[in-house]
């Protein structure tokens, strides 16, 4: 089954919680009292999301963290990416450095096929999208026309 970790879960629950009050700055406590994600967890993802500049983080008293861009400019795929590195469903993908078979392999063609099409539809879904209620979401049909899993796609 694939899964992405707990801490990117909550990573894109604290997000959307930021994605909600955009203009605000949010400090991890008061973050982590209104999702319900512990205060040391919330400040780790933080950090880790300010390092790769997702999150800006701001010291002082009025200081807290705020997202560095608008919702609608930040992807699901670059939250994963940031968290848990690059998005591929099988080790010859990527920077995972591959298998032993991986030279060999006459489905590593398909996998890679695979692979771009799920960093497609991840880069597709935005913070923006994770916020919208839910019976908004259902009732749109979501497609992913072939011709954009190029071979030309960004590689998370």
């Amino acid at each position: 089954m694939l899964r992405i970790s707990k801490l990117t879960d909550y990573a894109i629950v604290v997000l959307g919680q930021m994605a909600r009050d955009t203009g605000q700055v949010h400090t991890a406590a008061g973050l982590a009292e209104i999702t319900g994600v512990a205060t040391p967890t919330v400040s780790k993802i933080l950090k880790n999301l300010a390092k790769t500049q997702i999150v800006n983080s701001t010291r002082g008293a009025h200081g807290g963290y705020a997202l560095a861009k608008p919702p609608e400019l930040t992807s699901v795929a670059t939250v994963i990416y940031a968290l848990e590195g690059p998005i591929a469903l099988t080790e010859c993908e990527g920077e995972r450095g591959g298998c032993e078979q991986s030279s060999s392999c006459h489905a590593r063609s398909s996998w890679d096929v695979i692979n771009r099409a799920v960093r497609t539809a991840l880069d597709s879904v935005t913070l923006a999208d994770m916020i919208r209620p839910l019976a908004n979401v259902a009732s749109q049909e979501i497609s992913i026309p072939l011709s954009a899993i190029q071979k030309s796609a960004k590689s998370y």
